[in-house]
């Protein structure tokens, strides 16, 4: 029977296969075309996704079977596929289309119309398994494709994040399709796959969406080693309307050059800084007096009240610098009306006079019959415009203007603020003189901390010049990264719980639609800021309007070790349910306690052990931050990292050092939890003494 259901499912992955390369041929000869207009251009787009998309669909192209009570078989695989016959049901469903879901969401309880689910194994174009799962019986509480999913959580880490499309779990899946109206938070204890939901989440909106596609989503991850480890999910998917980066690499051209201690980081992350910011950018703005402008050798004076009128125009709603062009717009038609307005006051002057001397010779003038500037001195509608064209085109205008409203480099900008006390403790009076001193005594290179504030004064004063939008042709994705100012279809917020409330404020900035996905775990937060739940972190910036979520089901960390977190997370403050696990790994947790001089030789030889029994695999190494410099000239060929950079990773054995040295940092007890759960298979502890 498993033999034979092994051969039934090679037949069909092999006519799959063979229709995947049959679509990507014909979709190659029609992106071999040029485009000739904007809409054309937008069909080509589509295509050429799609066209990536079928390629990058080789592994796992099929991997489920829904088998109907009513006899129907449907296969699901990563992308869709059609026969020739456009109006015949698929000959594979993609696993994002609605009629796929049953494959996640199916249980004996509520079948679907299901009698069966099939779960299929391939490596390559080869069929290596088949994990069938009646419907049609005494309900469980087992998992979806249980065998299937074992079999996953049990193979080797590779050192990258793969997809799990093939055994996403009911709840899972229910965040993953979930709408995308508004803020969804979800909280997820490690090992419940938060980070892939978040992932297959953006691949299924994006084929959901098509606008999230043609604005790009934004996933924001902790680090540069983080986006490294999942850099391969979103491909595998054929998603490449995606940026990735981190709160530190997401302002163009400028990179963070050095450390800031956690007092600074908490302080500079308060939310008091957004208006304290426009208050600063506001006092940068022109008082409003009377303005002395030369034209053509004489000169024109606006009064205060018309500068100021013009002023609260040109300001309300707008940045700095685009507020000064509204402003040098209404002030070149001004103008124009000034020079009109006094070059008609001087010809009726000269023709009064003409009139006195005619007067004297007893000469009476003659009516007028005529119209227009030669004759009553009155410019025309053609030739006021023709006079505001030739202002606005006038280099000594321009000047005047700039000297007068001056271009902003935001850069300085913030520097000037920084630096200086005085003009601190007015913009940000919520700030403690201590505070305040501490901020203006750093150095001028920017930190991490840095960074959300000069975004936010970046956003104040605007673009100098207006038209930045994308040239056509080419990836959406690298036009998004290019500009500061680019609005997001879908912002991605993995390890959200690290987020301080400025740094909220960078992607709301983003994406003002707040159509936003954040995941993480209010317990393993480390970060300088002081909230311990979910409402506290995302108060300043979202209110009360998310909507929660939450795994519950720990499939990474096995049994033995989450058996260990109990105490560290009360130890944490944590008011949460710890996930539950749901495998073991038959490994016992186990412990070696060494002196501080045997400490470096003990992890070697701990690693070397540990790298032998997890060949083909993948081993960690945590540690305190003082000792990591030290561990790392010792052990080569494995990462040895802080609690704070290993958060997200994995591997199939950790070795984990100087537990209390973890648990003494800062938030250190949110730390050592995250050091205990980055396993899959083994955990080791050398406690030093003495």
């Amino acid at each position: 029977m498993h033999r034979n259901a092994v051969h039934e499912e090679q037949e069909f992955l092999d006519l799959a296969t063979a229709r995947r390369a049959e679509l990507a041929d014909l979709l190659r000869a029609e992106l071999s075309h040029d485009a000739t207009d904007a809409l054309e251009q937008s069909r080509l787009r589509m295509l050429r996704r799609r066209h990536e998309e079928l390629l990058r669909a080789s592994e796992g192209l099929v991997f489920g079977r829904l088998d109907g009570a009513d006899g129907s078989v449907r296969h699901v695989g990563r992308v869709g596929l059609r026969d020739d016959d456009e109006s015949a049901e698929p000959l594979l469903l993609d696993w994002r289309a609605p009629a796929a879901r049953p494959f996640y969401t199916a249980t004996a309880v509520d079948r679907q119309g299901l009698a069966r689910r099939r779960h299929i194994r391939t490596t390559g174009s080869v069929v290596i398994g088949v994990d069938d799962e009646p419907l049609d019986g005494a309900a469980t509480a087992g998992l979806v494709g249980e065998g299937a999913l074992l079999a996953a959580l049990g193979e080797r880490r590779t050192g990258h994040m793969s997809t799990v499309i093939a055994t996403l779990q009911r709840e899972q899946d229910d965040i993953i399709r979930a709408a995308a109206t508004g803020p969804l938070i979800v909280q997820g204890g490690p090992g419940t796959g938060k980070t892939v939901v978040a992932l297959h989440r953006v691949a299924y909106l994006l084929f959901t969406h098509q606008r999230m596609a043609d604005q790009a989503v934004l996933v924001l991850g902790p680090s540069p080693r983080f986006l490294d480890y999942i850099g391969q999910v979103l491909p595998a998917l054929g998603e490449t309307a995606v940026v990735s980066a981190t709160c530190d690499t997401l302002l163009p051209g400028v990179r963070v050059g050095r450390e800031e201690s956690r007092r600074l980081a908490e302080i500079k992350g308060r939310a008091l800084w957004q208006p304290a910011l426009e208050r600063y950018v506001t006092s940068l703005l022109p008082g409003a007096g009377k303005l002395k402008l030369r034209w053509d050798g004489e000169f024109h004076v606006i009064a205060a009240a018309t500068v100021a009128q013009a002023l609260a125009s040109a300001v309300r709603g707008r940045s700095y610098h685009r507020a000064r062009t509204v402003f040098a717009e209404q002030l070149h038609q001004i103008l124009a009306a000034a020079v009109a307005e006094q070059r008609e006051t001087l010809l009726e002057q000269m023709e009064e006079g003409y009139e006195d001397i005619l007067a004297r010779f007893g000469k009476a003038s003659e009516p007028a019959d005529g119209h227009g500037s030669d004759v009553d001195g009155v410019l025309s509608e053609e030739e006021v415009e023709e006079l505001r064209d030739r202002i606005a085109d006038s280099p000594a205008i321009a000047r005047f203007v700039e000297a007068w409203w001056p271009t902003r480099d935001p850069q300085q900008a913030l520097r000037d603020l920084l630096a200086d006390p005085a003009r601190l403790a007015r913009f940000a009076p919520e700030l403690s003189p201590e505070e305040i001193a501490a901020v203006t005594a750093e150095p001028p290179s920017w930190s991490s901390g840095d960074i959300p504030l000069l975004d936010a004064v970046a956003d104040l004063l605007g673009e100098v010049a207006a038209g930045t939008a994308s040239p056509p042709g080419g990836p959406v994705a690298e036009h998004a990264r290019r500009q500061r100012g680019w609005v997001y279809g879908h912002v991605v917020i993995d390890e959200a719980q690290e987020l301080s409330e400025m740094q909220w404020q960078m992607v709301l900035r983003r994406c003002p639609s707040r159509s936003i996905t954040a995941v993480g775990d209010i317990d393993q937060a480390e970060a300088a800021h002081r909230h311990t739940s979910w409402a506290q972190a995302v108060e300043a910036a979202l209110g009360d309007r998310w909507t929660a979520a939450e795994l519950t089901v720990c499939y990474r960390t096995p049994r033995e070790v989450m058996d260990l977190t109990g105490p560290v997370l009360a130890r944490a403050g944590s008011h949460n349910t710890p996930p539950r696990a749901v495998r073991s790994s038959g490994i016992a947790p186990w412990r070696l306690t060494v002196t501080v001089d045997e400490l470096a030789g003990a992890a070697a030889e701990a690693v070397h052990e540990l790298r032998r029994r997890w060949e083909g695999g993948t081993v960690g190494v945590v540690a305190p931050a003082a000792r990591v410099e030290e561990l790392q000239a010792v052990l080569t060929g494995v990462p040895v990292l802080t609690a704070t950079q290993a958060k997200g990773l994995e591997w199939d054995a950790t070795l984990l050092i100087d537990p209390d040295g973890i648990a003494a940092e800062p938030r250190g007890w949110n730390g050592l939890y995250v050091a205990l759960t980055r396993c899959t298979q083994e955990l080791g502890r050398l406690v030093p003494t003495g």
